[in-house]
């Protein structure tokens, strides 16, 4: 397994395949060592990826000093995880298109904690999301409940920042690497949690964010979580794409509701007009986490 880890975090370095790519090119070969021995044509035909994006990888799969990052990486106190690795949370392996690496900075011992709970909201979150969390944060602590948000501007930072503040512990899933962390408002709330908390990403350290890493991201805030809990969202707001990983996951989505006048609670009524469990209390996170 070391061999195949370390082979999947050689690939993840490498521009072209992809995630998708990627998958298909390991559902296609018996053995995913054989990949060091592969010309770039075989590559092609068994990824389906296109001539310039596997010249583009090929390239980049046999001029990657490996050795030279791994002393980097290593020296930084980065560490990763594979999907073959006996530590990769279980419920992530579930997930569609779930990470082949998982690079984290932190404690790691938090991904072995049963119960997460993603906390997910506007990024214009309001003292209505803060005075909620507040409240709540300290039972969810005493609880030993893990909370995973993404780190972003509103309702994420301020689901960090409260779960510190009540000594619970919390999981930072952010769309680039570790050395471009977005928003930069947050590299202080981002190098405590590197040593205090947890942070981690599907993507090298020196990724900067694309705009489609934010929503493609939210699959593994949902997919770590039991459960899901929308302080304030607009309809139609990214709070929904993790919405929809949630429940293709299986997971529960929880939501406080507010008021029919704000519009920071037209998501979160539409959710549970729709089905979605109401939080009018923080027993009714610890009935649907059955602690």
């Amino acid at each position: 397994m070391k061999e195949i880890t370390r082979l999947l975090f050689h690939m993840q370095h490498c521009r072209g395949l992809g995630i998708k790519g990627t998958k298909r090119l390991l559902s296609q070969i018996s053995d995913p060592l054989m990949i060091y021995s592969l010309s770039s044509s075989t590559i092609k035909r068994l990824s389906g990826s296109t001539a310039p994006n596997t010249e583009l990888f090929h390239s980049d799969f046999h001029n990657f000093q490996i050795d030279h990052y791994e002393e980097y990486y290593q020296n930084n106190d980065i560490h990763w995880l594979s999907i073959y690795d006996e530590d990769y949370p279980e419920l992530l392996k579930n997930v569609y298109d779930p990470p082949f690496v998982l690079f984290i900075k932190g404690r790691r011992e938090l991904l072995k904690f049963p119960n997460k709970l993603a906390v997910v909201g506007s990024r214009q979150a309001t003292s209505y999301t803060e005075d909620n969390l507040r409240t709540m944060m300290p039972g969810l602590a005493r609880k030993n409940i893990v909370i995973v948000s993404g780190l972003a501007r509103g309702a994420d930072t301020i689901a960090h920042k409260t779960a510190i503040r009540a000594g619970a512990h919390t999981i930072g899933v952010i769309a680039g690497g570790f050395h471009h962390i977005y928003p930069s408002e947050n590299n202080k709330l981002a190098e405590y949690m590197m040593k205090q908390q947890l942070l981690i990403s599907e993507y090298p350290p020196e990724t900067k964010p694309q705009k489609w890493h934010f929503p493609f991201r939210n699959r593994i805030i949902s997919g770590l979580s039991r459960a899901i809990l929308v302080t304030e969202a607009q309809k139609k707001s990214g709070t929904f794409i993790t919405a929809d990983y949630a429940l293709n996951e299986g997971r529960e989505i929880l939501c406080i509701p507010g008021s029919v006048n704000q519009k920071l609670s037209e998501g979160t009524n539409a959710l549970i007009k729709e089905g979605a469990k109401m939080v009018l209390s923080i027993e009714d996170i610890f009935f649907e986490l059955d602690v």
